[in-house]
C-alpha cells in the first residue's frame, strides 16, 4: 500500500467517482476536482504526488491549465486524459511537461500501469541530486573540522526538506 496523493481533475463525475473509487482501493490517497477552479485550490491546499489531468473541461482546458502550472514552476507529475484527444494535443501535452496521456474510456491495468510509473518517475526525479555530493561541490579539506562538515551536508543532502 502507498499513500501517494492523487489529483483527478475531470469535469464528469462518473469518471471522478470511478477513479476515485479504483485509486483509493489501491492505497493512494484521493482528491478530486471537478473543474479548474477547484483543480487550482486544491493545489494551492496541499501538494500532490501526481495529477490526472482532463483535457475537455468547460471553465479552462487542461492544456491551458498545465501549462499556467508550468509556468508558475509548479507543475509536478501530471497524466493528460482524453476521449477526444489527437496526437497534437498528446504532443503538447507532453512538450508542456506531462508524463504521458491516456485515452477514455480507461483501461484500469492501463490506467494503474500509467500512475505507477508517473509515481515512480517523480520518485526518481526527487531522487537525483541526492546521494554524494559531487566532488567539485564537496567542502575541501581532510580536517576533521571539513570531514564533520561533508557528513553534515550529506546527512541534509538526504531529506526531503527546503
Amino acid at each position: 500500500m502507498t499513500n501517494a496523493r492523487i489529483l483527478v481533475v475531470d469535469d464528469e463525475s462518473n469518471i471522478r467517482e470511478l477513479l476515485d473509487e479504483i485509486l483509493s482501493e489501491e492505497g493512494y490517497e484521493v482528491t478530486t476536482a471537478e473543474d479548474a477552479a477547484h483543480a487550482r485550490e486544491a493545489r494551492r491546499g496541499g501538494s500532490f504526488d501526481l495529477t490526472l489531468l482532463d483535457i475537455w473541461m468547460p471553465d479552462t482546458d487542461g492544456i491551458t491549465l498545465l501549462k499556467e502550472w508550468a509556468d508558475s514552476g509548479s507543475l509536478g507529475p501530471v497524466v493528460m486524459m482524453s476521449g477526444h484527444g489527437t496526437v497534437d494535443t498528446a504532443v503538447e501535452a507532453t512538450r508542456l511537461g506531462a508524463l504521458d496521456f491516456v485515452e477514455k474510456p480507461l483501461s484500469i491495468a492501463k490506467l494503474l500501469r500509467t500512475v505507477e510509473r508517473g509515481l515512480e518517475s517523480a520518485r526518481k526525479q526527487a531522487g537525483s541530486g541526492r546521494g554524494m555530493l559531487p566532488s567539485l561541490l564537496a567542502p575541501v579539506g581532510r580536517s576533521k573540522l571539513m570531514q564533520d562538515l561533508r557528513d553534515k551536508v550529506q546527512q541534509y543532502a538526504n531529506h526531503d526538506s527546503p
